[in-house]
């Protein structure tokens, strides 16, 4: 039987061992909660607040700019919902076609209570146009919301451009960085952004644990009304370990991302050409060069996704479309992009990770080598 190789680390990455360990005294002798004023409390709130520097860091902002929350889909309904609440008039969104699922499912709920949201397209490598957002923008719209890179294709939009748009109509703009944050550069600032969304799990922290960035001066209503924890964005208890465990994941990524950007693109490009060099008819989906480094969404000619997986038992890839027995549903990302029909029902999603080797990427060549060629 094929070894066991974990080649989905955009679905989620494991918990870092130096992370795990910052977590681990929060889930045993620092047990307080963090509003108490004693000493139990005082302890909890450090780390917290600690935490909110470290994240702050990572992404170029200052930490009373951090709001920490369960993960990327609560920091998105968060922004979506909270403008949708306090626009008054304004009940126009603008998003992408090519949007995660946390992003898609809110717009699409606003529209069950009168709202209009206009659903950008893309080219074939899943860029947004600047062009089409500018014709899009209406007196009524309320909030612009389009990812910082997809999940499925790993392309990197041009965020700071569009973000300049938006700004120069006065229209808060949000991005989705949820599998951005800890792979690449992202700095807030730079971006122009004025809400980014960060999830724990895509940069080894725990499940469970996300971040919202709230530019200053910019407000929300908040979806939830308690004790007014998070500035009063967010009530509920801190999750104290899960949030030192964010901290930590944010020093480790600020120490690696970019030897790591490095070797994980260069172990994509020896997967690829690999591929192509044993008589695969292959086809790399997303922008070839503004691009996640760790993710490579390859469609194979000729087979489905399902037959791809089937030839490499053991291995955890992502396929690019869901098969119920004879049935293909393509990613509705893939459809957006334009990809032939034929491309997409082959399409397969491998996300590297740091735990990734060149002989775990030589032992997939030659499984897909071995079992579709014969």
């Amino acid at each position: 039987m094929t070894k066991h190789i974990y080649l989905d680390y955009n679905a989620s990455t494991p918990v870092a061992p130096l992370v795990l360990e910052a977590m681990l005294p929060y889930l045993g002798e620092k047990y307080g909660n963090p509003s108490s004023s004693h000493a139990y409390g005082v302890a909890l709130k450090e780390g917290v607040e600690q935490a909110r520097e470290r994240l702050a860091h990572l992404v170029g902002c200052d930490a009373a700019e951090i709001f920490f929350t369960s993960g990327a889909t609560e920091s998105n309904n968060m922004v979506i919902k909270g403008i949708a609440k306090a626009a008054g008039k304004g009940k126009h969104f603008i998003t992408s076609s090519i949007e995660h699922p946390a992003v898609l499912e809110p717009c699409r709920n606003l529209e069950r209570f009168r709202y209009s949201v206009t659903y950008l397209p893309v080219d074939r490598t899943g860029m947004v146009d600047p062009a089409d957002l500018e014709k899009a923008i209406t007196p009524e719209t309320a909030l612009i919301t389009i990812m910082h890179s997809n999940n499925e294709v790993g392309t990197i939009q041009d965020i700071k451009d569009l973000a300049r748009i938006a700004s120069f109509r006065g229209i808060p703009f949000h991005t989705d960085a949820a599998q951005s944050v800890g792979k690449v550069r992202v700095n807030v600032v730079g971006l122009g952004v004025d809400f980014l969304t960060i999830a724990g799990h895509k940069f080894y922290a725990p499940k469970g644990i996300g971040a919202l960035y709230i530019k200053k001066g910019r407000k929300l209503l908040p979806m939830l009304h308690g004790a007014g924890h998070e500035r009063g964005m967010r009530p509920g208890t801190e999750n104290a370990a899960f949030i030192v465990g964010l901290g930590a994941a944010s020093i480790v990524a600020e120490e690696v991302i970019d030897t790591e950007g490095v070797r994980q693109r260069a172990l994509g490009l020896r997967l690829f050409d690999g591929l192509t060099s044993a008589g695969l008819r292959v086809h790399l989906n997303g922008h070839p060069e503004k691009r996640l480094p760790n993710t490579w969404n390859i469609s194979f000619e000729g087979f489905t996704s399902a037959e791809v997986m089937d030839a490499l038992p053991g291995i955890a890839i992502s396929p690019g479309a869901a098969c119920h027995g004879s049935m293909v549903t393509p990613s509705h990302v893939l459809v957006a992009m334009g990809i032939d029909a034929i491309l997409t029902r082959g399409a397969i999603r491998f996300s590297l990770g740091r735990e990734t080797t060149e002989a775990e990427i030589d032992t997939v060549i030659a499984l897909l080598k071995k079992k579709l060629l014969r």
